[in-house]
């Protein structure tokens, strides 16, 4: 093996770290807004949106994720220029990137699996918790922010490190609409120096230390809870 274009490629491998780990922290925390009002709208809203929510996690469940990343890219990428007054708009320049798009993609995506595991974190909690705040007066609001969410978010966080993983890995996709995140550096590495194994290593081994930082991240936080629970018992 040879790793001789280490040092040329080194600041092109950075900034398409830094573009992997915009992609991931983005479309989680818009993600997640999403899939907490579509998680708690199954247990506790409407039956017309509770049928949309699950109608929504169904097609993003049951789609590829490129096929939708595709139909994002390529569906709204022609829509707009066909607007009238878009290209001379001063939101053009953002439209016509495809980071955005990704953006939406991976955020639908989130926002569609997380979903359910958030109603599945919502029904998980003891309902008699919730029938004693309520006996002590709390509103719907109150008893969603100081109860319901953080006891349903400690039922679920292993699963969410999970999906929040799943994401990541997920995130090579992007290089097919020509956002150069961390994969795409690597495939133009391989392109143009003919070295296959070398590149793909490397991304490999970037890929594992990100979830890496994950997985630490998340038991940081499980642990934290514990104490804080122990601490108040």
């Amino acid at each position: 093996m040879e790793w001789y274009w280490i040092a040329e490629y080194t600041p092109r491998f950075i900034e398409g770290l830094w573009i992997t780990i915009k992609l991931l922290v983005i479309s989680i925390v818009l993600g997640m807004s999403l899939a907490t009002p579509i998680g708690l709208v199954q247990v506790a809203g409407p039956t017309v949106l509770a049928w949309l929510a699950r109608g929504f996690c169904a097609v993003i469940r049951g789609t590829p994720l490129l096929i939708q990343l595709w139909l994002i890219y390529y569906g709204l990428g022609s829509v707009f220029p066909s607007i009238p007054g878009i290209r001379e708009s001063f939101i053009w320049p953002v439209l016509r990137d495809a980071f955005p798009y990704a953006i939406f993609a991976f955020s639908l995506s989130v926002a569609g699996y997380s979903g359910e595991v958030m109603r599945g974190a919502f029904k998980s909690v003891n309902k008699g918790e919730l029938e004693a705040a309520r006996a002590f007066g709390m509103n719907p609001f109150t008893l969603l922010r100081r109860i319901w969410f953080p006891r349903a978010i400690q039922n679920v966080l292993p699963t969410l490190a999970g999906e929040f993983i799943l994401t990541l890995k997920s995130t090579p996709l992007a290089a097919t609409i020509t956002v150069f995140d961390v994969y795409g550096v690597g495939s133009m590495v391989r392109q143009e120096t003919y070295r296959i194994y070398e590149p793909l290593l490397l991304v490999a081994g970037i890929y594992i230390c990100l979830s890496g930082i994950i997985i630490a991240f998340f038991r940081w936080f499980e642990r934290r809870n514990l104490r804080r629970r122990l601490s108040t018992n």
